[in-house]
C-alpha cells in the first residue's frame, strides 16, 4: 500500500509495548499462537478458520470450486464481507481497563507470566480507538482481494475494474470504509493501477439494516429480557467455575471476579493476538476448557441477538436478501439475452451483524436444537460457532456459473470454503441450479418485505 493511501485512512496509531514472549503452547503447537485462539468468537483471526493461510496468506484452494462441467464459466460474484481486524470498542476498553486495575492492585500470584502483566505490560488501549480498523485489518482486506482475484480470475480482473464492472458498497463506519479502500488497494497494487480512482458507495440501508428495523430494535436489541438465556449461562455453574479458576490463578478473592472482568481478560488475550500477533501473558488466565465456555457464552449472545433466537433477527436482513437476489437475477437475465453482465462483481463491506442475520435467513449453521443456558454439555459439536463463521474479514460469496444453455448454477462459499444450501445438499456438491435455489427460497422471495416485517405494530386488515 502506498504511503499516500495509508495516510488517507483514519487510523489511530498502535502504541504500547509489543510483547515478545510466548505462552501456553503445547507439544507440536506454534508457540506464537495462543492455545485458545480458535475460541475467540467474533474477535478471532481469519487465519484460525483457514490455517493454511498462516504459512502463505495468499494461498487459495481452486480445486474446491469444482463446477459440474468443464464448460461452466463464472459470470458473476457477490461478496459480502465483514470489516477487517479492529480495535476494541470504547465500551470494551473500559472493561479491559477495569480488569487491568484489578490485576495491578489485588493479584498476589507469583507466576512469571503474572509478574509480566503487572510489570512490563502496559494498558495501551484507549477509548478513542473505539472500533477503528488497525493495520492488520488493512492487510486482511488487501490479502482477501488478492485471493479472490486468484480464485475468480475471469471476474475479479483488471479489465473488469477498469471497465467499471466491479462495484463497491460499504457501511458508513470508518472500519468498513477503510476495509473497502484496503480491498480496492489490494487489487490496484496487484495490477499496478495508478492512473484511475476507484469509487465506492456508502449504503447503510443495506449494510446496517439492523439500525433501521424498528421491530428488531424494540423487541430484541433494546430489550434486556431478550437475552435471558445469556444471563442464565453467565450465572450458571460452568461460568462460575471459570471465574473461580481465574481468581485462583490471580490469587484474589472469588467475589472480586465478575463475568465482565473474565470477558475483558479473554478479550485482552484475543485483541493482543488479533492486532499484534502476540501470544500475550493474558492468555495464561484461560485453559482450553475455560475458552470453550467463554466461546459458548459469546455464541449464545449472537444466537439470541442476531440469529436463530428470534425470527425478527434474520428477517431484519430481508432488504439485503432481496438486493442480492435481484442482482443475481439481473446477471442471469443479461447472460441469457447474450449481453455482457454489467456488474461482474459486487463487493459489499459491513459487519458481523450484517452477515449473521443473512446467513441465518438462508438457513446456514442451524443445529437441530437451539442454544440455551442449559445445554452447553450437549452442544460441543454444534454448527453454530461464531469463531468459525464470522471472524474478522469473514465473507459470504455467491458465484454464478453458466454451464451451457439454461444451465445456470449458484455456488455459496463461507470464508472461501464451499458450503451447501440447506435443503439442496444432494445437488451436484455445492453448486445447485440457480432456479432450484430460488425455489428453495420461494417464500422469502415472494415475501420478506423489510418495511412489513420491521413494523412494530401491524395495522389490522380492513374487512
Amino acid at each position: 500500500m502506498t504511503n499516500a493511501l495509508w495516510k488517507s485512512l483514519y487510523f489511530a496509531t498502535i502504541t504500547g509495548l509489543s510483547w515478545c514472549c510466548r505462552y501456553d503452547a503445547g507439544p507440536g503447537e506454534n508457540p506464537d499462537i495462543p492455545a485458545i485462539a480458535q475460541y475467540f468468537s467474533t474477535k478471532g483471526r481469519y487465519e484460525e478458520v483457514n490455517p493454511y493461510l498462516i504459512n502463505d496468506i495468499l494461498a487459495v484452494n481452486s480445486s474446491a470450486l469444482q463446477p459440474p462441467s468443464p464448460q461452466c464459466r463464472q459470470i458473476h460474484l457477490t461478496a459480502i464481507i465483514r470489516h477487517g481486524t479492529r480495535y476494541p470498542t470504547a465500551k470494551n476498553v473500559k472493561k479491559m481497563q477495569d480488569v487491568y486495575r484489578v490485576v495491578q492492585s489485588s493479584a498476589r500470584g507469583q507466576e512469571s507470566w503474572l509478574q509480566e502483566i503487572r510489570g512490563a505490560w502496559r494498558m495501551w488501549y484507549t477509548e478513542d480507538m473505539d472500533g477503528r480498523l488497525v493495520r492488520k485489518g488493512v492487510d486482511d482486506l488487501r490479502h482477501l482481494a488478492v485471493r479472490l482475484s486468484k480464485l475468480f480470475p475471469s471476474l475479479v480482473a483488471e479489465e473488469k475494474l477498469r471497465g467499471g464492472r466491479i462495484k463497491f458498497i460499504t457501511s458508513s463506519k470508518h472500519r468498513c470504509v477503510n476495509s473497502t479502500l484496503s480491498f480496492i488497494a489490494g487489487l490496484t497494487e496487484t495490477w499496478a493501477i495508478r492512473d484511475m480512482e476507484v469509487g465506492h458507495e456508502v449504503n447503510n440501508a443495506l449494510m446496517r439494516f439492523f439500525d433501521k428495523c424498528t421491530k428488531f430494535l424494540e423487541e430484541v436489541d433494546k430489550n434486556p429480557s431478550a437475552l435471558i438465556e445469556v444471563d442464565k449461562f453467565k450465572q450458571g455453574p460452568e461460568m462460575k467455575r471459570v471465574q473461580e479458576k481465574l481468581a485462583d490463578r490471580l490469587d484474589v478473592p472469588y467475589n472480586l471476579i465478575t463475568y465482565d472482568l473474565v470477558e475483558a481478560a479473554f478479550y485482552l488475550c484475543a485483541y493482543e493476538f488479533a492486532i499484534k500477533t502476540v501470544n500475550s501473558p493474558w492468555c495464561r488466565l484461560f485453559d482450553k476448557g475455560d475458552a470453550q465456555v467463554m466461546e459458548f457464552a459469546l455464541d449464545l449472545k449472537q444466537f439470541w441477538k442476531r440469529a436463530y433466537g428470534y425470527d425478527i433477527n434474520s428477517k431484519s436482513s430481508c432488504i439485503l436478501f432481496h438486493d442480492v437476489f435481484s442482482r443475481l437475477d439481473k446477471a442471469v437475465s443479461e447472460h441469457n439475452s447474450d449481453r455482457e453482465v454489467t456488474e461482474a462483481v459486487t463487493v459489499q463491506v459491513g459487519h458481523a451483524e450484517t452477515l449473521l442475520p443473512l446467513l441465518t435467513l438462508l438457513g446456514f449453521f442451524k443445529d437441530s436444537r437451539p442454544l440455551t443456558s442449559a445445554n452447553y454439555g450437549t452442544q460441543t459439536q454444534r454448527s453454530f460457532r461464531t469463531s468459525r463463521m464470522i471472524p474478522y474479514a469473514a465473507n459470504f460469496l455467491l458465484v454464478l456459473y453458466a454451464c451451457g444453455g439454461d444451465d445456470i448454477r449458484l455456488q455459496p462459499l463461507v470464508n472461501e470454503q464451499p458450503i451447501a444450501f440447506p435443503g439442496l445438499t444432494d445437488q451436484e456438491e455445492s453448486m445447485p441450479l440457480y432456479e432450484d435455489v430460488k425455489r428453495q427460497y420461494q417464500e422469502l422471495l415472494q415475501g420478506c418485505d423489510f418495511e412489513t416485517v420491521c413494523e412494530l405494530f401491524k395495522t389490522p386488515t380492513e374487512g
